[in-house]
């Protein structure tokens, strides 16, 4: 009988070292840790759906504002939530995606948003700028809010190709949102490759406060810094200065280089924590 139980007992730890899983809890991936997460879609049509990541601090269950994702390219998600938090997608690398942590808070909310479900591998530039774009992202604000009927305010942030979304939304619809706030934005929309709908475009005509996020080093020939000054002088706004960070690699317009604040994350959210909040930009510079 002895030896049957320590085969037993055997197995079962042998289980739980191989399959965490079987004898612990699962392992929160870092960009997830201290939140608490809900994949939220809603119908579009018979055949299209629009998905998201309501994220909220674990223990808090009334945020009274809400702090709408748009990541940048391919700005295609397809989140993966399981046991309560996000622990996979497409895009887990994106600066947006990867630092959310950082600007939830007691009463801070996030709302990643994917690409709606018939867009392929790619949400089209034109599609982000299009009235469509914003009434399908704004059908899933209001499911969220249905759920968390105590957000009082939703905030767009954006990121590079997500400024695009970040920059049409507040056109298409002025009175839904507090403001917006665009990071690495899309500031030379006629270089190589470049985003042409945002030629051109007039951020005050919306009426709705908007602020600016920007590595002074930012390495790509779509965000470049002196383009994203030129606009914020232009128009009056707000612009956040970032230096410095670390571990930088890849293609410079990609999510690991200055372009996506890499090593400044923490800081970055935090600041656009305090814009949500505050609805002004008090700290113009992060060193």
């Amino acid at each position: 009988m002895y030896k049957r139980f320590s085969l037993c007992l055997l197995l079962v730890i042998t289980a739980a070292s191989v399959y965490p899983a079987f004898g612990r809890a699962q392992t929160v991936p870092p960009h997830a840790q201290g939140l608490r997460e809900e994949l939220i879609s809603v119908e579009l049509s018979a055949t299209k759906k629009q998905l998201g990541v309501y994220s909220i601090k674990a223990g808090a269950d009334k945020p009274s504002k809400l702090v709408v994702l748009l990541p940048g390219y391919p700005s295609v998600v397809r989140p993966i939530v399981e046991n309560g938090v996000m622990t996979g997608s497409k895009l887990t690398g994106n600066f947006l995606i990867r630092a959310r942590r950082f600007v939830v808070d007691d009463s801070v909310a996030a709302l990643i948003v994917d690409c709606q479900s018939e867009s392929g591998d790619y949400c089209a530039s034109s599609y982000q700028a299009s009235k469509q774009r914003q009434e399908d992202v704004d059908r899933l604000i209001a499911e969220v809010r249905s759920r968390a009927p105590s957000i009082a305010e939703v905030w767009l942030l954006g990121t590079s190709m997500g400024t695009i979304s970040s920059s049409f939304m507040p056109l298409h619809n002025p009175a839904g949102y507090a403001g917006a706030i665009h990071t690495a934005m899309i500031a030379d929309p006629y270089a190589k490759n470049s985003y042409r709908e945002l030629g051109g475009f007039d951020y005050k005509k919306s009426g709705v406060p908007q602020f600016f996020v920007h590595h002074s080093s930012d390495p790509c020939s779509l965000t470049t810094y002196p383009s994203a000054k030129a606009i914020a002088e232009k128009f009056g706004f707000p612009l956040v200065t970032v230096t410095g960070g670390a571990g930088f690699q890849g293609p410079p317009c990609e999510a690991l280089t200055e372009h996506g604040f890499r090593g400044k994350e923490k800081e970055v959210m935090n600041a656009i924590n305090a814009i949500v909040k505050s609805g002004k930009a008090s700290q113009l510079e992060i060193n």
